[in-house]
């Protein structure tokens, strides 16, 4: 009996220890937290509006963290390079993002675990990202002014903007944007009459092969710039989509129809090629129509599901390489 007294206050008192350094790392790191809040204050800003509520976001950031992947592409195009980032739950970084960079952009950890404490020991003095969570909000605003814009794939120019108005950059936004319209009214006069004349399919494929393979749809990042060209999407697709938020509809074998159109853009990464496979050797893919007209193009996922200016012109390239040529 003695025995086990002994062991029980063992572990009383091993948990006791355990609670108390908890406790004191706890307010070690709202300590941090807090020095680091009052240094920002002193700082020079201007008042911002965003999704929750307003920021005094400094004139001149030097320290600047954006939390995901689409923030850090806009930034890029503004000509800032951000100290870190926060990378894709899923694969890497755009290669094509990180081009011309100098020096690495230090990682904080994936979207959906981000590593606080690393974030806090780099001491940003400005955070951003798309729709932050409100309670990840309240943690950052601790670290440094943080700013979370809402998100939109088919709104990504006007996510542009507003990027270039909060880091001062407006007449940037307006000459990357301004070359981009270029580009399409190139394409635009290079497609002549067959623009009016053809219609685009944009398909992704997954690497697991229980997530269907889906058809995205003109509110998609993809769609919106299809629709900034004059490009049509095929009736049956159009049917199914009339609710803006609705940027992909999921296509198993016996719908395989729904992809059917003039031309079809498969969307992969690295590994989603065997589930494509698994699609392309079956006979009801072979009696899609794009299929036998041979109008069927592999492209990278990467650039064609989510981006921004980047990523937008990455398609251009695309459609200038497959679409001028094609015989309809």
């Amino acid at each position: 009996m003695k025995l086990l007294n002994k062991s029980f206050k063992k572990i009383l008192l091993i948990l006791l220890l355990v609670l108390v350094f908890v406790t004191a790392c706890s307010q070690i790191f709202n300590y941090k937290i807090n020095l680091s809040s009052e240094k920002i204050k002193v700082s020079d800003c201007r008042v911002v509006q965003h999704q929750w509520g307003k920021t005094c976001v400094p004139k001149n950031p030097q320290r600047l963290i954006v939390i995901d992947e689409d923030i850090l592409e806009t930034v890029l195009a503004l000509g800032i390079k951000p100290l870190a980032t926060g990378e894709p739950n899923m694969g890497s970084l755009k290669k094509n993002l990180l081009i011309d960079q100098p020096d690495e952009i230090i990682s904080v950890g994936k979207q959906s675990q981000l590593n606080l404490e690393k974030i806090l020991q780099l001491h940003p003095d400005l955070i951003i990202g798309f729709e932050i969570d409100p309670s990840i909000y309240q943690l950052f605003s601790k670290i440094a002014p943080t700013v979370s814009l809402e998100y939109s794939q088919s709104g990504w120019k006007i996510a542009l903007q507003r990027m270039g108005e909060i880091l001062q950059k407006s007449e940037i936004a307006t000459q990357v944007l301004d070359q981009y319209e270029q580009r399409v009214s190139k394409l635009r006069e290079a497609l002549g009459e067959k623009l009016h004349k053809i219609t685009v399919s944009v398909s992704q494929f997954y690497p697991e092969m229980q997530n269907l393979p889906e058809f995205r749809t003109k509110f998609s990042f993809p769609g919106s710039i299809l629709k900034d060209i004059g490009l049509s999407f095929p009736k049956a697709q159009i049917q199914l989509t009339t609710n803006p938020k609705q940027t992909f509809i999921s296509v198993n074998l016996e719908r395989v129809g729904l992809l059917d159109a003039d031309i079809l853009f498969v969307a992969l990464d690295t590994n989603s090629k065997s589930a494509y496979r698994s699609y392309y050797t079956n006979p009801l893919w072979q009696q899609l129509h794009v299929v036998q007209n041979k109008q069927v193009y592999t492209v990278d996922a990467v650039n064609w599901i989510f981006g921004n200016i980047f990523s937008a012109n990455a398609i251009l390239d695309d459609l200038f390489k497959y679409l001028i040529n094609i015989q309809n």
